[in-house]
This record gives structure tokens, C-alpha cells and sequence, in this order.
């Protein structure tokens, strides 16, 4: 919005209490006992009329009731119909239907439903589960099959059975197949608003042709209306994020200078058409954003006078009635109407995934269903009281609260229902022939098959759920008088508002720890703070001053002398100490964060994640080092006798961390030595020495004695020195494989005791991605891993693996990506891809980019600024695995493709480099997944995700080989490798005999 428009901005806070909003919510939820009763009654002959129907070819409402998700078989068919339809090889398709079919017991399915559409998918899957033995190997199965002409009868039937779902999912695979479908019910007076299918954009290309697909859908569907084929004003939906490839907060700037005109652009066309044009709603971190955007679209002066302008608002959102009434201010100043359709919302999952990743304070969604339902009404009431101001549209498959919502309306009109293709049509045949007054339009997807999948299976999931009406709806063994209870009875009081199955984002870890602290960049309060908070506490980079080699030795022999009083030290005392160190980080975020900017060139989002790793080590490590070193464990043995096994500190621990996380690795070598009652003698890297020596100081002020933590700083020449003295009992290393070498070799030469090397090196990190993994998802995922941090990261992607079959679209979807990532600034919130480390990492990988510029493919080169030590992203292809010899430590990414035939040879490839730090596998066959695991002894395995950011305690990070020594940082094996296990047998019996078997005895 122009800095200028007097339109206000969204305030709302991001994630507020639940109680307070139950306490709300319940103190007006109640009506006069002579209008819950017409509820009852309107919302009971809709249950009924629900069970007593069985359309002649189904609908979701029948799938679900013949495959229930809590079944094998119901999970085996939302798998295959997620991803079956986009497998263009019979190899993987075959072995992708015989893994999932070999879950469920298909071949046995008794059919219950009479839908005709229920029948010939339990059919078709039945008959390709007879044709899948039992007991078969995954590699014997196709040649079975085949022996028995087998396989193609069951792709045929298989995939035959998710197209007869989808096509009932669907109006149509294109918008002129959807309007002759909507035509020819057009005399049953059906109004629809169309919603055209697909991801959101990573690529300008996709962008622009989902813009495209927009205005050719307007414009069709428009035409349609003119002639008078439609019944009253249809519809369309249209996303934000299909719009725009960094439809993100940290780039607000961009997506309100691109995107907010293509936005305009399309509403144009919609006003000249006069068709109904609704903003799709968004996940809870773009909801700012989106209303931006949506605002200053609506506040265009070539809008003014039409009432077609819409959005969508998620109720189990709890900043929903805030929004509406945010758009109702935004509508009353402009003195127009607007559409408000309000829908409970998709995706919770992800909400309170996301929550606890972030480490929010609390969750921007409610995390129990009533409450969603309970806020839902709320906001239905708010919407009809809003009339004729706001047009409201209430999208419910749920009996009760349609009832609900007829009798908030008092009979009047000026509102609408809403109903999925394909969903609800008995509930609302039942409502509309006792109520011809009420008006209900169709939201209908539109697409193929490939965009139908996510879109599919999101509805299997919301519908599906034990805790969904439509599930509940749909099971005779569920009384109506059960789905008649009000959301506010289930509710009960305030106090019980929520889950208490699903703690808050900082109770995740507990009772063992705090969850870190982090921030939702969609909160644009919160990172207003923040920003703030880092201005204000950036300082000059001071100068630091290397040490000597007699400095490095008066720390080894001052480090000594502080062992013993420090590894005597009670261990829950050490504890204490590093808790408080973890909550002074937490509280100082701000100017690590400036620091890891300043002199690490980190963007925000990675200083963010460092400082809460860093917090994370402290309390994780406090937490297993007081079950570790307290009381020794108690071993059995013979009568008068005690046997414990207890951990001590070694001595003097040197500790060398790199410079690509200068704090986490710091503290995490640090912290891990002192609580297993080490002295410790610390090097960071020479490139981050301030970094180091603020969280050395923060030690010491929480606690640590200066004699047991002492700091050196300088290059590797420092190090090696460190390393050469007598009297060190340990070194914890993380760098490049030679230097951990050398160490090692140093270690091995000196006299005296055999001191352990605990090392975490480099790795030629692969992804391996076969034809059934979501292209979207692929890209997300191999962006963040190979380009986040500017590839500076131990865990980076590397090298690519991707099925020939699909290569083709998956690397332009990635090279797309790519160019569309912020290279610049670390400072810049919008800056996605900071410098590299310094001149000579940038001369090394200009190097690297040379050579492969002249002996692989390019698929995409970034451009860089010219001053400053930035390398662009780069994607290569290579002609096979085994060409990558070596760490290319930067934003590089290698691919390669593979033949479903040679996925072997792929996994020996990959085994053969040597390296095994991390691994990503994007698959839907479980049974690939396995064959990946059992066959790469990889440190760290990543599944359908991205390889990078391991959590403390929940990832534990380490790899074998030449990546490293085991065992792994942040996880339960750790802090034993710092420590020595001392055993103690005491005769218990030695003073005259046995007192304690002796008093027990009869």
C-alpha cells in the first residue's frame, strides 16, 4: 500500500492467547433454548438426509466412508493419489502401486458403499492387490507379474482408479471442460465459483503462466455468463502465491512493487466481466502480507463501484475476526461492498509445525477443532451483522453449522453458502428443498491430474480426520445426538481451550529443556523489534590479536590447573551454569545477530537459526549432562558387593570450530566439553574472532571459572600449535577433512596417553530424487539446501540425483528458483543469499565454476555484485556421479540423471566418494527409501525434506568415513566421548560379613 493511503494497516497480534479468546468466545456463544432447538431440528434432517443418500457415482463424503484414514488402506490410497498420476515410467509406477498396495489388504476389501464411483476404484484396486503376491521381493515382483501379464493390467487399473477419483474431484481438466459441465446443470440452478488448481509459483515462467491461466479462466468464464449459460454471477479464486515466486514477508518491497499490479490487472478483468473475484487466503506467516496486497489493490480508484472484490478467511486462524473486521474498516472508507468467505482453513498441520520449528511464543492457529468451530460461528455472526457492508459466504460441510448460520440470519438474505465439488451435495439438496430461500455455489476446482494431486489429498486429509464432521457424518455408529453437541460445550471453560497434547512452541523439549526462542518473519511486529533491537546493538568490529606460541602454551598449562576444581564441580551446578548461559544468549540475541551479520555475512534468517542453536547446545547439554555425570550407574552383581560405573572429565579439551557457525559449532564443542567436567582451550576460526571471544566472555559471566575456559586466537598455524602440547586429553575438530587428518596424525605421534579426536569434516552431500517425488516440493527443498547460507554449510547439497524421466522439468523448476533468490547484503532482511566467507573461498569457487563452466552443462549462472567477496548461485550438470571428487563448499549445486535401471549403480556412486555426512531421498516408495538407508551407512538421512538445519536433540548431526569420527553433535552419544568411565567395585561385606543379607534372611 502507498505509504501515503489513509487505509490502516493490519495490527493484530500474530499468535494470541487461547484462553483469552475461549473466555471471548464463550461468554456469547449461547442462544435462547427456542432457537438452539430449530437448530437442532434443521441440523438433524441434514445428518439424516446425509446418511440415507448414496448418489449415483459417490462423492468424497463416500470414498472416505469405503477407505477411513485410519486404515492401511485408506493411507495406501491417499499416498498413490497424491503421486501416482505424475509417475510417467511403468518402472517406478510399478514399483510405487505394488508398495502401497502391499499396505492395505485390497485383495480382501469388502465393499460397503453402492456409489458407483466407490465400486470401480475398490475394484480396480482390488484387482491390482490380487495381482501383487504376497511375499514377493520388491526386485522379483515386476518380472512375476510380467511372467503372468501382470503389470500392465495393474497400471492400468490402478491408475484407472485414481483418475475415476480425481475426475470426481475436479469439474473439469481445463476451464472450458469445467464450464460445459457447469453448463449443462445450469437449468438446476448451480452457481460456481471456480478455483484453477496448482502450486505455488517458484519460477517467474510459473507465474506468469498461472497469471495467464487466470485471465484466459475470466475472460471464458465471462464470456459463458454474457450468453447467459450460467445461472446468477459465478466466481473465481485466485492465489497470491501462484502469482508471485517470493511471495514471502522478508520480500515485501518486490511482492508489493510486482505483484500488487498483476493482482489489479486480473480484478480489471474480473470488474469487466462482472464476475465475483476472491483472494485466495494463505498460510498464517503471509496473512500480513496478503492483506497488504489485497488492500492496495482494493483501494485502486478504477475498482470503485463494483461489489465483486473478495478474500477468504481462515477461522481457525485467531486473528480471523480481527481481519474482517480490518477489511470492514477498509470497505467502510472506501464506501465499497466486498465478498467475505469464510472457510475453517487447510493446513493446520503445517500451522503448528511451523510454530514449533520457529520457536514461537504460541500458535497463530487453535489447537483443538472445537475451538476452530467455536470461533467460526463467532465470525459468522460478526459477518452477518456486517451486512450489507460485507457480502458474506459461508463454506461448510458441517449440518450443525449450516443450521447454525440459517438461524443467525433471522431469514433474511444477503449471504451465501459454499460447498466443494463433489462434497456435501446430499447435505445441501436437503437444505435448499426445506429453505428455497438460501443460495449455495459451488467452489470447483479446475486442472489436470497433476495439479489435482496436492489438492486431493488435502482434502482426503481435512475430510478424512476422526475429528471431521464428514467422517463423523458418515459413520451410522456415531449418534446424531453426539454431532449436535455445541463447540462451546465441548469447549467447557476457557481454561480447556487448549490441546493439551500439543505444547506450546517453547514446552516442546520438556520436561528436559526450553525449545529456543525464535521469530515468525510474517509477524511484521516482531521483526520490526527485532530489526530495531540489532541496530541498536551493532557495534565496530573490533581488532582481536592473535596469540602467541608461548600464549597458546600458558593456556594449555593454566587450563591444567583449573581441571581439577572445575571437573569437581557438581554436576548440576555446571548445569546451572550453561541453562544460564543459554537464557543470556537469548536475552543478548541481538547483537550476536549483528555480529554474525558483521563479521560471519550471514543473512537473517541464518543469524536467527545460529543464535538459537547455540542456545539450544546450552540447554541440551545441561540437560544430558546431569543424567550423565550425576550418581554413577548401579551395575548388578554378587551379594556384598557394589559396582557403579560413573563418567569423569578427561583434562584439558582443545576445541577448533570453523568460521561457517561461528557461534553454534563454537558453543556446542565448548559447552559439550565443560559439562563432562573438561578444562577447555578454545580456537575459533581466524575469519570470526569477535564472535567468539563476546560468547567467551558470556560464559565466563554466567558462571565458568576463567581458569577452566580460556580462548586463543589465530590461524591454523595457532591450532597446530594447540594441538602439539603434552598435556591435551581431547581435541574436538569441525572443518575440512585434511586438517582433521593432520590432527589426527599430530595425536597419533606424541607420547604418552592415546587422546580420542572428535571430528565433524566436509561431505559431497547427495539428494537422490526419483518420479514420484512433488516437483514443488523438490525445488523448495534443493534451494534451501544448497543455496541457504550461501552454500557454507557442512550439511549442503552438493549433488543432485534426479530420475531421468522427470530431470528435465525438476532442474527447470530449480534453476527458475534460483534465479529469482536476492544475492547481497546480509544486513537486507530481503537478501536470500549473503558473501562467502572472504577473498580466497571466492577465488576458490570462481575457480570451480570455470573449470565446470568448460567440462559440464550449465543450467543456470547468477549474477553477483561486483564489489564484495559474492559468488551467485550455480547449477551444473554432470554426466555422472563420480565426477564430483571433492567438498565444493559454496552455492554450487551438481546434477546429475539417472535411469530408473541403474539406481544401483547411482547408490554406488555415491558410496564410492567416500564422504558420509548427509542425505536427502524425495520419494513416495518406501521401499526405495529403505534400499537407500540399508545400502549408504550416511550419518544424517533426510526424507521428503530439505538436508540442512538439524535440530539440537532432534537431529543429531555427525557423519562417517571421511565426513568425521562419530558421534554425533546435539545428540545422547555425544558427551560420553569427553569423558573417561571409571569403574568402582566395592566389598561391601569386607568388615566382618554380609550385616544387609544377614538382617533380610528368615
Amino acid at each position: 500500500m502507498p505509504s501515503d493511503s489513509p487505509l490502516a494497516t493490519f495490527t493484530a497480534a500474530y499468535a494470541p492467547d487461547d484462553l483469552a479468546l475461549a473466555a471471548d468466545l464463550l461468554a456469547t456463544a449461547a442462544l435462547p433454548p427456542d432457537r438452539e432447538a430449530r437448530i437442532d431440528r434443521l441440523a438433524t434432517e441434514l445428518i439424516s438426509a446425509i446418511r440415507g443418500s448414496e448418489h449415483a457415482f459417490g462423492g468424497v463424503d463416500a470414498m472416505l466412508r469405503e477407505f477411513a484414514l485410519s486404515t492401511k488402506e485408506g493411507l495406501a490410497l491417499m499416498v498413490l493419489a497424491e503421486a501416482l498420476l505424475r509417475v510417467p515410467d511403468a518402472a517406478t509406477a510399478d514399483a510405487f502401486i505394488e508398495d502401497k498396495l502391499g499396505q492395505g489388504d485390497f485383495a480382501h476389501h469388502r465393499i460397503k458403499s453402492d456409489a458407483l464411483l466407490v465400486n470401480a476404484s475398490a475394484w480396480a484396486l482390488g484387482l491390482s492387490a490380487r495381482l501383487v503376491h504376497a511375499g514377493e521381493t520388491p526386485q522379483g515382483t515386476l518380472a512375476a507379474l510380467t511372467r503372468r501379464i501382470g503389470a500392465p493390467a495393474v497400471r492400468a487399473a490402478t491408475r484407472q482408479a485414481m483418475r475415476l477419483i480425481g475426475n470426481h474431484f475436479v469439474l473439469g481438466e481445463t476451464i472450458a471442460a469445467a464450464l460445459a459441465r457447469a453448463e449443462a446443470h445450469a437449468g438446476e440452478g448451480s452457481r460456481y465459483s471456480y478455483d484453477m488448481l496448482g502450486e505455488g509459483a517458484r519460477t517467474a515462467e510459473d507465474a506468469e503462466r498461472y497469471y495467464q491461466s487466470y485471465a484466459d479462466a475470466i475472460t471464458a468464464i465471462g464470456r459463458a455468463a454474457r450468453n447467459a449459460a450460467l445461472p446468477a454471477r459465478p466466481g473465481i479464486s485466485v492465489k497470491l502465491s501462484a502469482l508471485h515466486p517470493r511471495f514471502e514477508a522478508i520480500s515485501h518491497d518486490r511482492v508489493m512493487r510486482e505483484l500488487t499490479p498483476r493482482l489489479l490487472e486480473l480484478a480489471r478483468l474480473a470488474r469487466s466481466h462482472d464476475l465475483a473475484f476472491t483472494v485466495d487466503a494463505e498460510e498464517a506467516d503471509r496473512l500480513e502480507l496478503s492483506l497488504e496486497v489485497f488492500a492496495a489493490c482494493f483501494a485502486d480508484p478504477s475498482l470503485s463501484g463494483w461489489d465483486g472484490y473478495g478474500l477468504a478467511v481462515q477461522a481457525y486462524q485467531k486473528r480471523a475476526a480481527a481481519v474482517i473486521d480490518h477489511v470492514a474498516d477498509l470497505a467502510r472508507a472506501l464506501d465499497r461492498r466486498v465478498m467475505l468467505r469464510l472457510v475453517k482453513g487447510a493446513y493446520w498441520d503445517t500451522e503448528i509445525k511451523r510454530a514449533q520449528e520457529r520457536g514461537l511464543v504460541d500458535y497463530p492457529v487453535f489447537t483443538r477443532k472445537p475451538m476452530t468451530d467455536l470461533n467460526y460461528l463467532n465470525c459468522a455472526g460478526k459477518l452477518l451483522s456486517l451486512r450489507p457492508r460485507l457480502f458474506p459466504q459461508f463454506a461448510s460441510h458441517n449440518a450443525l453449522t449450516v443450521a447454525t448460520i440459517l438461524e443467525l440470519s433471522d431469514g433474511s438474505d444477503g449471504y451465501e453458502f459454499q460447498r466443494l465439488h463433489g462434497m456435501g451435495e446430499a447435505l445441501y439438496a436437503r437444505l435448499l428443498a426445506e429453505h428455497p430461500q438460501a443460495v449455495c455455489r459451488i467452489y470447483a476446482p479446475v486442472g489436470g491430474h497433476r495439479d489435482l494431486l496436492a489438492y486431493l489429498v488435502r482434502r482426503l486429509l481435512e475430510n478424512g480426520a476422526n475429528s471431521s464432521f464428514v467422517a463423523q457424518a458418515g459413520d451410522d455408529n456415531v449418534p446424531i445426538a453426539e454431532l449436535l453437541t455445541r463447540p462451546a460445550i465441548l469447549i467447557g471453560r476457557s481454561e480447556t481451550a487448549r490441546n493439551p497434547a500439543i505444547p506450546l512452541p517453547c514446552d516442546l523439549y520438556q520436561p528436559q529443556r526450553l525449545n529456543s526462542r525464535g521469530i515468525e518473519f510474517g509477524d511484521r511486529a516482531a521483526l520490526a523489534e527485532l530489526l530495531g533491537e540489532i541496530e541498536t546493538a551493532r557495534r565496530p568490529l573490533p581488532t582481536i590479536a592473535a596469540a602467541t606460541p608461548a600464549q597458546v602454551g600458558a593456556a594449555i598449562t593454566a587450563a591444567r590447573g583449573g581441571f581439577e576444581s572445575w571437573s569437581l564441580t557438581p554436576v548440576d551446578h555446571r548445569a546451572a551454569i550453561l541453562e544460564r548461559a543459554g537464557d543470556l544468549l537469548e536475552q543478548r540475541r541481538a547483537a550476536f545477530v549483528a555480529l554474525l551479520q558483521d563479521e560471519g555475512g550471514k543473512t537473517l534468517d541464518d543469524c536467527v537459526a545460529e543464535v538459537r542453536e547455540a542456545i539450544d547446545y546450552c540447554r541440551y547439554y545441561a540437560s544430558e549432562g546431569r543424567q550423565l555425570f550425576g550418581e554413577p550407574l548401579a551395575l548388578p552383581g554378587p551379594t556384598g558387593e557394589r559396582n557403579t560405573l560413573g563418567l569423569r572429565g578427561r583434562g584439558v579439551f582443545v576445541a577448533i570450530s570453523p568460521w561457517n557457525f561461528p557461534l553454534a559449532i563454537f558453543l556446542g564443542q565448548v559447552t559439550a566439553a565443560l559439562i563432562a567436567g573438561n578444562a577447555v582451550v578454545a580456537k575459533p576460526a581466524e575469519q570470526t574472532p569477535v564472535i567468539a571471544d563476546l560468547a567467551v566472555r558470556l560464559l565466563h559471566e554466567a558462571g565458568v571459572p576463567r581458569t577452566a575456559l580460556h580462548l586463543v586466537q589465530g590461524d591454523g598455524s595457532i591450532g597446530a600449535t594447540l594441538v602439539e602440547q603434552p598435556d591435551v586429553a581431547g581435541v574436538v575438530f569441525t572443518g575440512s577433512t585434511e586438517v582433521a587428518r593432520t590432527i589426527n596424525r599430530t595425536l597419533a605421534a606424541k607420547d604418552g596417553p592415546i587422546v580420542p579426536l572428535i571430528a565433524e569434516t566436509g561431505g559431497i552431500n547427495a539428494m537422490i530424487v526419483d518420479a514420484t517425488a512433488l516437483p514443488e516440493q523438490v525445488a523448495d527443498d534443493v534451494i534451501a539446501s544448497a543455496f541457504r547460507s550461501a552454500g557454507q554449510r557442512c550439511s549442503a547439497l552438493r549433488l543432485l540425483c534426479v530420475q531421468a524421466d522427470v530431470a528435465d522439468r525438476v532442474i527447470a523448476m530449480i534453476a527458475g528458483a534460483a534465479r529469482e533468490l536476492r544475492i547481497g547484503d546480509p544486513r537486507d532482511p530481503a537478501t536470500h543469499v549473503g558473501p562467502v566467507i572472504d577473498a580466497e573461498a571466492k577465488a576458490r569457487l570462481d575457480a570451480h565454476i570455470a573449470a565446470m563452466t568448460r567440462a559440464a552443462r550449465l543450467h543456470f549462472a547468477g549474477t553477483a555484485p561486483a564489489s564484495g567477496n559474492f559468488v551467485a548461485p550455480h547449477v551444473f550438470e554432470l554426466s555422472r556421479a563420480s565426477q564430483l571428487t571433492e567438498e565444493v563448499f559454496g552455492p554450487i549445486l551438481h546434477v546429475v540423471r539417472y535411469k530408473a535401471t541403474q539406481f544401483d549403480n547411482l547408490l554406488g556412486d555415491i558410496a564410492g566418494t567416500g564422504y558420509a555426512l548427509t542425505l536427502g531421498v524425495q520419494s513416495r516408495i518406501d521401499d526405495t527409501i529403505a534400499r537407500v538407508i540399508a545400502r549408504l551407512p550416511t550419518g544424517n538421512i533426510y526424507v521428503n525434506r530439505n538436508i540442512v538445519g538439524a535440530v539440537v536433540g532432534v537431529q543429531p548431526f555427525g557423519g562417517s568415513g571421511l565426513s568425521g569420527t562419530g558421534p554425533k553433535a546435539g545428540g545422547p552419544h555425544y558427551l560420553p566421548r569427553f569423558a573417561l568411565e571409571q569403574m568402582v567395585s566395592i566389598n561391601t561385606a569386607a568388615a566382618g560379613g554380609n550385616a544387609a543379607l544377614l538382617t533380610d534372611g528368615d
